[in-house]
């Protein structure tokens, strides 16, 4: 009877340690996803292009405290390879904290619909053509923040190419999301990768964007 309690109670400490990333997909399921059930709709690679993200940094699920955030690190990448202009969305009420806490706020903004606020902004969104949208997978699709973003910068009409970084749940609802927030832009590539990949996945985004017409 011990032996059950206990199983069932580390059980509960897996769901509540993994739920903040929607870890709901085993891991094959949840293996890098280049395209979401159809080829990629036309990119034009010669269009200018920015890459929009939200990252974080400190205690993360898997890979521990990082000083940065897996989803930078595929950002990152993105812009050496095709030369696209960066925005990060930055937040502070996320510094600092451990994950599970961070996890419960993150349920709480969405279950709430919260839209947090973030510093910065973008001059003139006009000039980009082609915009790559990322971020982590938290409670089955972007951080809230993300949302603010979209609220306030109008897409469509653009080429919006999608990326996450999770630990078992692909791309969740986001590319369903994005396409909710602009039914009007064509939301095309989509592509997601384990954050404990991203230090050595720098060949698995070369091979989605060469896919996309990147680097040929």
């Amino acid at each position: 009877m011990k032996t059950l309690k206990y199983i069932l109670a580390s059980a509960l400490c897996v769901l509540v340690y993994t739920a903040c990333s929607g870890n709901t997909k085993t891991a094959a399921e949840g293996a890098e996803q280049p395209a979401v059930g159809q080829q990629p709709l036309p990119v034009d690679v010669a269009s200018k292009a920015i890459v929009v993200f939200f990252s974080h940094a400190g205690d993360n699920y898997s890979v521990g405290n990082i000083k940065v955030g897996n989803t930078k690190i595929v950002a990152d990448y993105i812009s050496e390879l095709t030369g696209a202009d960066q925005f990060e969305i930055v937040i502070d009420k996320y510094d600092g904290m451990a994950y599970k806490p961070l996890c419960d706020l993150a349920k709480a903004e969405q279950e709430n619909g919260e839209l947090p606020e973030f510093k910065g902004a973008i001059d003139n969104i006009d000039q980009y053509e082609t915009v790559f949208v990322g971020g982590p997978v938290w409670w089955g699709t972007y951080p809230q923040v993300m949302f603010t973003f979209f609220n306030r910068y109008d897409l469509n009409g653009k080429t919006i190419i999608p990326f996450t970084t999770h630990e078992g749940s692909g791309l969740g609802r986001c590319v369903d999301d994005v396409k909710k927030a602009y039914p009007k832009a064509n939301v095309t590539g989509a592509f997601s990768i384990y954050g404990h990949d991203v230090r050595d996945g720098k060949a698995s985004v070369e091979k989605w964007l060469n896919g996309l017409g990147y680097g040929k």
